[in-house]
Protein backbone atom coordinates (compact mmCIF):
# COMPACT_ATOMS: atom_id res chain seq x y z
CA UNK A 1 0.00 0.00 0.00
CA UNK A 2 2.77 2.56 0.30
CA UNK A 3 4.99 1.40 -2.28
CA UNK A 4 1.38 2.62 -4.40
CA UNK A 5 0.80 5.18 -2.98
CA UNK A 6 4.73 6.91 -3.11
CA UNK A 7 4.21 5.81 -6.91
CA UNK A 8 1.47 8.04 -7.39
CA UNK A 9 3.59 10.29 -5.99
CA UNK A 10 6.12 10.54 -7.87
CA UNK A 11 4.12 10.00 -11.10
CA UNK A 12 3.07 13.23 -9.98
CA UNK A 13 6.18 14.69 -9.44
CA UNK A 14 6.83 13.69 -12.92
CA UNK A 15 4.12 14.74 -14.52
CA UNK A 16 2.51 11.80 -15.07
CA UNK A 17 -1.33 12.50 -14.10
CA UNK A 18 -1.62 16.07 -14.99
CA UNK A 19 1.08 18.58 -16.54
CA UNK A 20 1.93 21.04 -14.28
CA UNK A 21 1.32 23.62 -17.19
CA UNK A 22 -2.32 22.80 -17.05
CA UNK A 23 -2.91 23.99 -13.67
CA UNK A 24 -2.03 27.30 -11.48
CA UNK A 25 -2.84 27.90 -7.97
CA UNK A 26 -3.63 31.77 -7.01
CA UNK A 27 -2.04 32.11 -3.22
CA UNK A 28 -1.47 35.12 -0.78
CA UNK A 29 2.30 36.41 -1.80
CA UNK A 30 5.23 36.59 0.14
CA UNK A 31 5.98 40.28 -0.56
CA UNK A 32 2.34 41.20 -0.53
CA UNK A 33 -0.06 40.91 -3.83
CA UNK A 34 -1.00 37.27 -4.76
CA UNK A 35 1.46 34.91 -6.65
CA UNK A 36 0.37 32.49 -9.43
CA UNK A 37 2.14 29.53 -9.01
CA UNK A 38 2.31 26.30 -11.00
CA UNK A 39 2.04 22.75 -8.42
CA UNK A 40 5.90 21.91 -7.86
CA UNK A 41 7.76 24.76 -9.21
CA UNK A 42 10.34 26.50 -7.78
CA UNK A 43 9.46 29.93 -9.24
CA UNK A 44 5.98 32.18 -9.51
CA UNK A 45 4.61 32.18 -13.01
CA UNK A 46 3.09 36.07 -11.79
CA UNK A 47 2.28 38.33 -9.12
CA UNK A 48 -0.57 40.55 -9.05
CA UNK A 49 -1.95 43.30 -6.84
CA UNK A 50 -5.42 41.64 -6.30
CA UNK A 51 -6.62 38.56 -5.87
CA UNK A 52 -9.40 39.35 -8.35
CA UNK A 53 -6.04 40.06 -11.25
CA UNK A 54 -4.23 36.61 -10.42
CA UNK A 55 -7.23 34.99 -10.83
CA UNK A 56 -7.55 36.57 -14.33
CA UNK A 57 -4.03 36.19 -15.01
CA UNK A 58 -4.07 32.72 -14.09
CA UNK A 59 -6.88 31.59 -16.34
CA UNK A 60 -5.06 33.46 -19.47
CA UNK A 61 -1.75 31.48 -18.35
CA UNK A 62 -4.22 27.81 -17.77
CA UNK A 63 -6.04 28.74 -21.18
CA UNK A 64 -2.66 29.50 -23.34
CA UNK A 65 -0.84 25.91 -22.08
CA UNK A 66 -4.53 23.93 -23.53
CA UNK A 67 -6.77 24.86 -20.73
CA UNK A 68 -6.91 22.75 -17.09
CA UNK A 69 -7.87 24.12 -13.57
CA UNK A 70 -7.35 27.57 -12.10
CA UNK A 71 -7.50 26.75 -8.07
CA UNK A 72 -7.58 29.73 -5.69
CA UNK A 73 -6.72 29.86 -2.32
CA UNK A 74 -7.46 32.30 0.49
CA UNK A 75 -5.60 34.39 2.98
CA UNK A 76 -5.90 31.46 5.29
CA UNK A 77 -4.68 28.80 2.85
CA UNK A 78 -7.49 27.28 2.68
CA UNK A 79 -9.19 26.47 -1.38
CA UNK A 80 -11.61 29.47 -2.07
CA UNK A 81 -12.80 28.35 -5.28
CA UNK A 82 -12.10 26.01 -8.68
CA UNK A 83 -12.21 26.58 -11.98
CA UNK A 84 -12.21 24.69 -15.11
CA UNK A 85 -10.61 26.70 -17.76
CA UNK A 86 -11.35 25.53 -21.86
CA UNK A 87 -10.30 23.50 -22.92
CA UNK A 88 -9.93 21.29 -19.70
CA UNK A 89 -12.31 18.59 -18.43
CA UNK A 90 -14.72 20.45 -16.00
CA UNK A 91 -15.13 17.16 -13.84
CA UNK A 92 -18.24 18.38 -12.70
CA UNK A 93 -20.26 20.43 -15.36
CA UNK A 94 -23.68 20.28 -14.08
CA UNK A 95 -22.92 20.95 -10.59
CA UNK A 96 -20.31 23.88 -11.20
CA UNK A 97 -22.56 27.13 -10.90
CA UNK A 98 -20.07 29.20 -9.46
CA UNK A 99 -18.83 30.41 -12.61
Amino acid sequence: MILMHRRVVDSHRRGGHMASNSRRDVVPGRNGGWDITAPGAKRISGNERTQADAERRAKDIVRNAGGGEVVTHGRDGKIRSKDTVAPGNDPNPPRDREH
